[in-house]
């Protein structure tokens, strides 16, 4: 016989579990004690977004579903941003929530929450388990669901009573993987598409990707001339450096890459949704009738057809689709080899940080320092506002799992990111980017890369305002500024308060020493540049923007 939390921790280790995100609470202490003699690692976070924005982090770099548990009521709704983001932007993740006692139930006890309800719209399936003889039927299931077609968040209801009840199940086994794959009447018909057209292009996005899936995309690119773009904040899906990458479909799109795509006869989209910040507001892509023929490559039936009427469409996975396709070679020379090098030359000088702008610390030359100095494995993190433009556009990516930035644009990302890739990936440079006003919506967890012993550096940019939003308001209302204006703090002096190393950069030339300091601290480091806010985007300041010039 055996508690439920035993056999939550048995369930997750038959599952491949090696470490949980969570925040502590009395409704699930069942749990917590099991955890106690288990080999899954523990990391305590400070906020229970924070937890649940590492748990996608780990999903987004794994693959396999991240793991978070937090308390009822307030936990739980705290969690819940992350677990947007894991729907938004289909990444596994698997969130427990301790819930009030079943006596309790439906009497708006302290804390309680229906969360069926309260989770409905934001995550793939949503239960709650009152027998704990069915929690390695249940977890098992959630870990299925959770990777299968396309991917995204489970949340599991977990009643404090039940918990702590006895019961002798079977013991749990492993989820089974679930793998679509294309037939070959679906591949022949798109070398026969690919064979006729004059003017293809092919968007990689969504998830289920892996390091040879990309590596045999990249051969497919080469064996058919093929320029490739990569959907937003999904850039490390190709290598921007080979010949065949034409650039970022995203926000703020190079102008002559969204003139290919609209020109193009042919769209190869292979994994993605292409929602609304990729395909411009759907003009790139016209919904429901593209103009251009569609062949539409995605795991999950569903998603085939529901925005966009593809010309032909394959329910496979990214992975298994390019395994399938990669031994299919053109039947003569690609009629269109000669456009593909000029779209990469485009994204090349597009890709090219500007030298100069307003006041006194310039973003472009302190990108072209980081594209020098930072390895090719390094992983960057972010989350949303202005400042994500100098990573997003002139970051050359060159290999997968190098990346972490939520496509649903949501703030406060970066930073407990950063600390779940380093917690993965020790070996590596983790460098997570945050504007002042997204650094301090989870920069609580700065303290759990300390507690850990977790070397990120997060490079605050910080200018005083929410700079999007900013942005928008003198735009639409010049000179009517309110609620946009930042009082901050010293965020060197705040790094060296948690117990890690601080740096402030208010010249060009001072990021460069500052940032090898950080590094060589060995500790979590924060570098704040004070950034000009007339330098709101690589191209444009502030009083043009105000001034529409």
């Amino acid at each position: 016989m055996k508690t439920g939390g035993q056999l939550i921790v048995d369930a997750l280790e038959a599952n491949g579990t090696e470490r949980i995100y969570c925040v502590p609470g009395e409704s699930y202490l069942a749990v917590l004690d099991a955890l106690h003699d288990s080999p899954i690692r523990t990391i305590v976070c400070r906020q229970e977004g924070g937890a649940a924005m590492m748990a996608d982090c780990h999903g987004r770099l794994t693959g396999k579903p991240g793991i978070c548990f937090v308390t009822r009521g307030p936990g739980a709704t705290n969690a819940s941003a992350g677990i947007h983001i894991a729907m938004q932007d289909s990444v596994p993740v698997i969130l427990f929530i301790g819930q009030v006692a079943s006596h309790a139930k439906q009497r708006e006890a302290f804390q309680e929450v229906d969360y069926v309800r309260f989770f409905g719209d934001i995550a793939k399936w949503v239960v709650e388990i009152d027998d704990a003889a069915r929690i390695p039927e249940f977890v098992t299931r959630a870990f299925a669901v959770a990777t299968s077609g396309r991917p995204g968040p489970v949340v599991i209801s977990l009643p404090e009573d039940m918990l702590t009840s006895l019961a002798e199940p079977p013991a749990a086994l492993p989820h089974t993987p679930v793998e679509t794959r294309p037939g070959e009447a679906e591949l022949d018909a798109l070398e026969k598409l690919l064979g006729k057209a004059k003017r293809p292009f092919v968007i990689l996005g969504g998830t289920r990707w892996d390091a040879a899936a990309v590596a045999r995309m990249r051969t497919i690119a080469e064996a058919w001339s093929l320029p490739v773009g990569c959907s937003f904040r999904r850039q490390m899906l190709f290598d921007h450096l080979h010949p065949n990458y034409a650039g970022d479909v995203g926000i703020g799109i190079n102008p002559k890459l969204a003139t290919a795509i609209k020109q193009a006869d042919l769209v190869l989209l292979i994994g993605g949704r292409m929602g609304e910040m990729p395909s411009s507001d759907y003009t790139l892509l016209k919904s429901p009738y593209p103009d251009q023929l569609l062949v539409h490559v995605h795991a999950d039936a569903s998603e085939l057809g529901r925005v966009y009427r593809p010309t032909l469409a394959i329910n496979a996975s990214p992975s298994a689709f390019v395994e399938a396709f990669a031994g299919r070679k053109p039947a003569a020379t690609s009629v269109w080899a000669d456009e593909t090098p000029k779209l990469h030359a485009a994204y090349l000088d597009w890709s090219t940080p500007p030298e100069s702008g307003p006041g006194a610390v310039q973003m472009g030359p302190i990108m072209n320092y980081l594209e020098k100095m930072l390895p090719d494995d390094a992983i960057l993190t972010n989350g949303a506002g202005n400042y994500a433009t100098w990573v997003h556009r002139f970051h050359r990516s060159r290999r997968f799992a190098t990346q972490a930035a939520p496509t649903s644009g949501s703030m406060g990302y970066g930073t407990p990111a950063a600390v779940a890739a380093k917690e993965l990936f020790p070996e590596r440079d983790v460098i997570a980017f945050a504007g002042d006003g997204c650094f301090l919506m989870n920069g609580q967890e700065f303290a759990t890369a300390v507690q850990y012993d977790l070397p990120i550096i997060v490079v605050v940019v910080n200018n005083g305002i929410y700079g999007t939003i900013r942005m928008h308001q003198e735009r639409e209302y010049p000179g009517r500024v309110v609620a946009t204006d930042l009082k901050n703090p010293d965020f060197a002096a705040l790094a060296r308060a948690y117990g890690g190393h601080g740096e402030i950069v208010e010249k060009t030339a001072d990021f460069a020493p500052a940032f090898e300091r950080a590094r060589a601290s060995g500790k979590p480091s924060i570098v704040e540049i004070r950034l000009d806010p007339e330098a709101i985007t690589p191209t444009r300041t502030m009083t043009q923007i105000r001034d529409r010039t």
